[in-house]
């Protein structure tokens, strides 16, 4: 016999099941209900619910790239901004010879409203921007004493994608707080961010000091609260800020900024005066040496404590003096002479006696 076909449906016995309809205030009752806490009778200590249930509202990134020419210290500490920021984006290497305005299309096109650019010069000298794209305010930095987190080997550390403290100096200077609003929107990361951890370890401090910016990262220990250096660091010589991104009317200009060009002029002009001064020196000298020495007068009170000698009566001779009796022998036998004769002398007593 053929086998009978299974009919259509889960089952044929009894009426389907409803499905229960979820209640509109499900939410909220939930969330009061996390809100007063466990009932009477059950533990306090109960795991509060994961951070991830929160919405992800601020969707800044941050762009951080560079122009052709830098160094190998500067590609370390880009790389070690974009693993301190989760909310960055990284792009491939600007042309010199471009002007910064494509930077704004750029970000566009990466859909970053944030941007950190590398600007090398001269193959030594490094420049960086903070730019809020595509409205501004956009400020410009000359990095100085820059140590990358291989380079320092310190022993702190934090947790890849954690959220971070921002600690500034407080400083009531007009330049100190635009810089300060800029530095905020850039490296603070987004609250639940999905590449970010729900996490504060560690601290980015921006100290002032001698008109510069000095950034260190910091990890908080849990147990003391004490602070373990992390790296990278830099120092920020802020040079001007300019009201659009990238350029604009000029709102802050640092009167303290020299630029390395003139230090470097500094430097051989100081080397040059101390070689020019040698030289003086050494014309000097020769001069000296070849000037006249100046006969010192003779000084009257120089002869006071001499006591004069008695003095001896003058006489003159005359006549010629005779001359001198020479008392050596000159017919005097040499000692060898002497010994011979000697000898010869004892043979012939001895002779006489004999006889």
């Amino acid at each position: 016999m053929a086998p009978a076909k299974r009919p259509h449906g889960r089952g044929t016995a009894g009426p389907k099941r409803k499905r229960a309809k979820r209640a509109v205030g499900g939410k909220e009752e939930a969330a009061e209900k996390t809100a007063k806490g466990p009932p009477a009778g059950q533990d306090e200590h109960c795991v509060p619910p994961p951070v991830s249930q929160g919405k992800w509202k601020n969707k800044e990134r941050v762009l951080i790239f560079s122009s052709r020419g830098i160094n190998f210290r500067t590609r370390h500490l880009m790389k070690d901004l974009r693993t301190l920021m989760p909310h960055s984006k990284a792009d491939t290497k600007m042309d010199r010879k471009d002007k910064l305005f494509i930077i704004n299309e750029v970000c566009e096109m990466k859909n970053c409203n944030k941007c950190i650019y590398f600007e090398a010069k001269k193959k030594q000298d490094l420049y960086m921007w903070f730019s809020n794209s595509p409205q501004g305010p956009s400020a410009k930095f000359l990095v100085q004493n820059v140590h990358t987190l291989a380079e320092l080997k310190m022993t702190g550390n934090c947790l890849r994608g954690s959220r971070p403290l921002l600690s500034f100096d407080p400083a009531s200077r007009f330049a100190h707080f635009l810089t300060i609003f800029i530095c905020c929107r850039i490296f603070s990361t987004p609250h639940y961010h999905p590449k970010s951890q729900p996490f504060v370890d560690h601290v980015f401090t921006f100290s002032i000091m001698d008109h510069r910016i000095w950034f260190r990262n910091y990890q908080i220990v849990e147990e003391d609260t004490a602070l373990v250096e992390i790296g990278p660091r830099f120092v920020l010589n802020l040079i001007k800020i300019f009201q659009g991104s990238f350029g604009g009317p000029t709102l802050y200009e640092n009167p303290h900024y020299k630029s390395p060009n003139m230090h470097r002029r500094a430097i051989r002009l100081a080397t040059a005066a101390k070689f020019k001064e040698k030289q003086q020196m050494k014309e000097l000298q020769k001069l000296k040496r070849k000037e006249e020495k100046e006969l010192i007068p003779a000084d009257p009170t120089e002869s006071v404590f001499e006591t004069p000698a008695e003095e001896k009566p003058v006489n003159i001779e005359l006549e010629r003096p005779e001359p001198k009796v020479n008392l050596k022998k000159k017919n005097k036998l040499h000692q060898r002479e002497r010994k011979l004769k000697r000898k010869l002398g004892r043979t012939g007593v001895q002779k006489t006696k004999e006889s």
